[in-house]
This record gives structure tokens, sequence and C-alpha cells, in this order.
């Protein structure tokens, strides 16, 4: 199992405003970020994981947070010199998230020169009246200013993520958010759907969101709009031109590795025929007195589970030799569930891959109720 292609995704905690449907481990700025010590304990952090993986090169990075354009060129340069002073990234997709509200010129050169070669902006939507309701900081100029400003620093690989569902959406709106995407010419687009979680100010205070028949709506009209523009759907909310899949992501969605650094940060490392998730310290200030390291063994039910969970959120589904290259597990473990899913119309099979339908990609939590 440790041939598992290896990634590395940073957290960066600090963000300018806390969105009111965001769960994840962001906080907001309340005075200087200490930048400098905060890479200087990423690579501390990073130097601990290393001493049980051998592993030497990275198919990817992934910055994410949070606010990762909140950060210096100068910290994220410092912070990739002494990445590469511990592996090989060559070859790897690096990708920063940037939030439009915080878009500098300066920052996206000096990203570039640093050797970020992907960008993802997180437009979210293109209406300001959904903007304001989403609680972001930015308006729908912004977004084009920092597309066109990233195309200026040199990245010819650019992600836009938005999202549908949105309170009071109707089917014009949204596909009015796909198209201005659109015509903006990102070589990905990330297109899901807002959903409500707990430890939010939505979940505290539920917006009135889309009635089911008008989510559907959305949702298929979505798909055609995205396709006739030449878009490939290759996972669930993912969407890109030929060859513009996220590497990145699809080393999650394919089960592969990961090692996770950063305040709150997740990971995933395959060692000695077993997975082990790991967690770090969720508080920025806990973080920088120390990272922490959590591991937890996953059993052979939770893999299982975890493997069809991330798989069969891809539109070509998986080959069998991926589970037990990936779980170190025996694909007849797979047969019950396979037996179940396949005559309920979730899933085709052909000779040793396993496809999810159009059904099964729609109602996938179905699907995985029936794994045993």
């Amino acid at each position: 199992m440790i041939d598992t292609p290896l990634s590395l995704y940073i957290h960066f905690p600090w963000c300018a405003r806390k969105c009111p449907y965001c769960d994840f481990n962001s906080h907001e700025v309340r005075s200087d970020i200490p930048e400098t010590r905060y890479v200087e304990t990423l690579l501390r952090d990073l130097e601990f994981e290393l001493e049980s993986d051998p592993r030497k090169t990275l198919r990817s990075i992934f910055m994410g947070g949070g606010t990762p354009s909140l950060f210096s060129p100068e910290a994220i340069s410092n912070l990739f010199a002494g990445i590469k002073d511990r592996f090989d990234i060559s070859e790897a997709e690096i990708t920063l998230e940037a939030n439009p509200g915080t878009f500098d010129q300066g920052h996206f050169d000096g990203y570039s020169e640093a050797g970020v070669n992907r960008l993802s902006i997180g437009a979210q939507s293109f209406s300001a009246d959904a903007l304001t309701q989403l609680g972001r900081i930015h308006s729908p100029g912004e977004i084009e200013l920092a597309y066109y400003g990233a195309r200026q620093a040199g990245f010819n690989r650019i992600n836009i993520d938005l999202m549908h569902g949105l309170p009071g959406q109707t089917l014009g709106n949204a596909l009015n958010d796909l198209k201005r995407a659109i015509e903006l010419e990102p070589e990905h687009i990330s297109w899901y759907q807002l959903t409500i979680e707990p430890n939010t100010l939505f979940y505290k205070y539920p917006p009135v969101l889309p009635k089911d028949p008008v989510l559907e709506d959305i949702f298929i009209a979505g798909n055609e709009l995205l396709q006739s523009a030449g878009f490939l759907q290759y996972e669930v909310s993912a969407y890109s031109l030929p060859s513009e899949e996220s590497r990145h992501n699809l080393n999650y969605w394919q089960f592969g590795d990961y090692m996770g650094i950063g305040a709150g940060a997740h990971g995933k490392i395959s060692s000695a025929n077993q997975v082990i998730r790991t967690t770090k310290n969720k508080m920025p200030a806990e973080y920088l007195q120390h990272p922490g390291r959590n591991s937890k063994i996953v059993s052979s039910s939770e893999l299982k589970l975890e493997f069809l969970l991330n798989t069969l959120r891809l539109t070509n589904g998986f080959d069998l030799s991926l589970f037990t290259k990936t779980t170190g597990l025996s694909p007849r473990l797979l047969d019950s569930f396979l037996e179940q899913a396949i005559p309920k119309g979730f899933l085709v099979r052909t000779i040793d891959q396993i496809i999810p339908t159009e059904k099964g990609r729609l109602f996938l939590n179905d699907l995985l109720i029936l794994v045993d």
C-alpha cells in the first residue's frame, strides 16, 4: 500500500469574515496574522509527518482554508522552500484558494513566482443579492477582477467555485451564475449545492432554500449547460475541460494518501497494510504552541465504506484492483454490496470496473446504505 500516490493538504485557518454557511475550521482575523511563526510551525508539522513515511514525491499540494490568499507571497515562498527541501514537487499540481474580496495583484504575481500553478477562486455566485445573503465580502465585479488578475499573473489553470440551491434562487438565477462563470473561460468549475451544516449560523437561523423540484430542475439544466460548453462532469460536483481535472481532488476520490498539516488539518496515510487517519490541533493558538497529531487506525468495515464514499462520486467509478491497492482488502468483501446495488440500478459492472449510474450518483446516500 505504500506505493499509493501522496498529496499534501495545507490548512490556513484565518479569514476576513466567517460566512454563515461555513463549517470549515476558519477564524476571523482579529489582529495581524503570525505568518512567519505559522510557516515555521507548518514545516515542523511536516517534518514530524515524514518520520513515519518514506515517500519523497508529491502528486499535488492544496492550500485551503480559511483564506490562504491572506498570506503574503513571501510567506508562501518560504513555505515552498521548506517543502522542496523535503519533497520532489517538480511535477506537482499546486493549488491555492483565493477569495475575490482579498484580491491583490501583487499577491497573485508573487504566488505564481513562488511556484503555485493553479488558482481556485471562491466566487460562489455572480448575484450581488446572493453574495450578501451568503455573507461574502466581494462583489460580482471583484470576481472578474480576481480572475483577470490571475491570468495576468500567468495562471493557466483556474477553478471557479460556485454554489447552487441558494436562498430564494430560481432556475434562471442559477443558470445565469453558470453562464457568467463559463464566459470567463476557466479550465475547471466546481458547482455544488448549498447544504446547511451543524455549527453554522445558517443552521441556527435557517434560510428559505428552493424546494426539491426547483433543485432538480437546476441540477439537470445546469449539467446540460456545462456539457454544452465543453465541460466534462468527472465527479458529482466537479466539471473540467478535457485533461483539466483537479489532480489533488482526484487523489482524494481515488482513495490516495495525503498528509494534512495546519490547524485542524486531516490526513490519510497508508502504512504496513493499514490506513491511518490523522488530525491536528484545531485552534490556531494551540497549533502554534504544538501541532499535535491524533492518529486512528481505520477498521476494515470503515475502510470499505470510506473507499466507496469517495470513489463512487466519480463518473467513471473505480477498478476493483484499486480497492485492494488502497485498502489492502480483498475485492470479495464488496460482493454483497454489488449484489444488492446492481439490480437496483445504482451501479453497472464492466469486467472489473464498477461505474455508478446517473441514479447512483443522484442518490449516493441511498446507495451507500447498502454497504454492510
